[in-house]
């Protein structure tokens, strides 16, 4: 689901999430199914599984985290005061309150998703937010992270959490990236991707879609997507911990998942979280090797 997709299947991937990621916002609860499901795993489960601390998720609106992270991008970002900041599928606006303490009144976050739902929900949390912070320094907007509505040069950091492995053309969505941000700027993603390419059973999956599963892609094609986007000094650092903490769960998305993949095979053998860093050049020609650390790599490969 890259960027080699004809048209009509870029709108059906399009369809097919905002009307799963709706139901979601009006329903509450993960990628998988809503809060309600019985095995899902809690939102703030995920949330310390994938890196958050107490201390970012205390007073937060309610329902600003939705269980859909696979990363902690704001922690990798190393957000300044007086920033602004965009985050890519925003959902609840969990990424963005969490970066808007951190800017601080001086700074500004603005989130974008192109689901309604969403954006209604999240613009909710934002008076909630207001109101028990005192900060006035967050906005959302309706869009597709393939065409931003953000002016070009605009921006000092990107995030994104577990979203642009939905985009049926990822390649766009990094040169959208790479659009926005001022020179020098940085951009911090946390998302899925694939170690070896999926069964058909899996990839085929709606549900794998909406889980973040079936619309990933092999590190190697995520890396060049940054290159290409121009974009330097790109390091990728993957861990299977997720996956893995998923199906200890029992999670109901990741056994349905598991039961389509070859016998002795299981989730984290084919997809890994991985945060991604990258930067802007300031001047063109500056740019470094890409590096990629993970933890149980093999040798060869390292």
């Amino acid at each position: 689901m890259d960027c080699r997709c004809n048209k009509n299947e870029n709108r059906d991937v399009r369809g097919t999430v905002r009307e799963e990621y709706g139901k979601i916002a009006r329903q509450g609860g993960s990628c998988c199914r809503p809060s309600s499901c019985h095995g899902s795993p809690s939102a703030d489960s995920v949330a310390a599984t994938v890196g958050y601390s107490d201390e970012e998720l205390a007073g937060l609106p309610d329902g600003a985290n939705m269980g859909l992270s696979c990363g902690n991008p704001t922690a990798l970002a190393q957000l300044r005061p007086g920033e602004t900041v965009l985050d890519l599928g925003a959902g609840g606006g969990l990424d963005v309150f969490i970066a808007a303490k951190r800017v601080g009144s001086s700074g500004r976050v603005i989130g974008v998703d192109m689901t309604p739902d969403m954006v209604d929900k999240a613009r909710r949390n934002a008076e909630s937010f207001r109101e028990s912070t005192g900060l006035d320094n967050v906005e959302f907007r309706l869009g597709e992270i393939e065409h931003l509505p953000v002016a070009d040069a605009s921006v000092d950091v990107v995030i994104s959490n577990c979203v642009i492995n939905l985009s049926p053309d990822k390649a766009q969505v990094w040169r959208e990236i790479a659009r926005v941000l001022k020179p020098g700027g940085r951009v911090s993603v946390s998302d899925l991707a694939l170690l070896r390419p999926l069964p058909d059973a899996v990839r085929e999956s709606v549900q794998a879609l909406v889980g973040c599963i079936a619309g990933a892609v092999l590190v190697d094609e995520t890396r060049e997507m940054v290159r290409a986007a121009g974009l330097a000094e790109a390091v990728f650092k993957a861990k299977a911990d997720y996956l893995d903490q998923m199906t200890e769960w029992s999670d109901p998305l990741y056994r349905d998942i598991a039961g389509k993949l070859p016998p002795g095979t299981k989730p984290s053998d084919y997809v890994t979280s991985v945060n991604i860093t990258a930067r802007k050049p300031a001047a063109q020609g500056s740019e470094r090797g890409n590096e990629f650390d993970r933890e149980r790599r093999p040798e060869h490969e390292r």
